[in-house]
């Protein structure tokens, strides 16, 4: 059988890395029994050898708790074994981020993580907002990771870093992706009733970011469903 499709651009990157990148939109890691992966469901979209993949569990109370509470926890999973897993999410464009101690800790949209080392600390983290919660939809809830090793997030498009430490600086919550969690981000609302009847002008929430520190926009929105979806 002859096709374009068996070219070498296509192939499989074969190493024994930990994180590779098989192109800018899929990323290969290697799993080992010594070296699990905690991964966001549905990131998963290949796998070879032996691996397996279950539910990851709180590692303290208040994570349980919090877990409980959001939902966000029941998202992630453990990858053990020994092989090859892919991650991908609908194409979005694939960076890495390696953290090197706990004062590198970064603040994930988790529809933007698709997976990170074992190694690494996790929290659920919330920020307060009121009414503009109920309206934004999302990113109330989002994930911290600090420690060392290394965590794979996607991005729609190319990501555009920007710097929060010179004016304040204001971010769809469904575009932002990821920033410095030494940055404390608060819900900026202009909300009114008009906004709840569909007379808003559609951008009526943000994250409101600044300080020392960065956050990731992505050049695209993250899908919002509700409960008529």
């Amino acid at each position: 059988m002859r096709s374009e499709l068996f070219s070498q651009r296509n192939a499989e990157i074969q190493n024994r890395e930990r994180w590779t990148l098989q192109s800018n939109k899929m990323l290969r890691t290697v799993i080992t029994p010594n070296a699990p992966m905690i991964a966001t469901k549905g990131a998963m979209v290949a796998y070879q050898g032996d691996v397996h993949f279950t539910h990851q569990g709180s590692k303290s109370v208040g994570q349980f708790m919090k877990k409980a509470a959001t939902g966000e926890g029941g998202n992630v999973m453990k990858a053990e074994g020994h092989g090859e897993v892919f991650f991908a999410r609908e194409a979005s464009n694939i960076f890495m981020m390696s953290l090197e101690g706990q004062q590198d800790a970064l603040t994930v949209n988790t529809s933007n993580l698709l997976a990170f080392d074992d190694a690494l600390n996790w929290e659920i983290k919330r920020i307060k907002g009121g009414i503009g919660a109920m309206a934004s939809g999302s990113g109330l809830f989002n994930l911290e990771l600090n420690g060392v090793g290394t965590a794979a997030i996607c991005c729609k498009g190319s990501p555009m870093v920007l710097d929060c430490s010179q004016q304040p600086t204001f971010v769809d919550p469904q575009a932002a992706v990821c920033w410095s969690s030494a940055l404390a981000p608060q819900i900026k609302t202009d909300v009114s009733v008009g906004t709840f009847f569909g007379r808003g002008s559609g951008e009526s929430v943000q994250l409101a970011f600044h300080g020392p520190g960065f956050v990731v926009v992505q050049p695209a929105e993250n899908a919002v469903y509700s409960a008529q979806a």
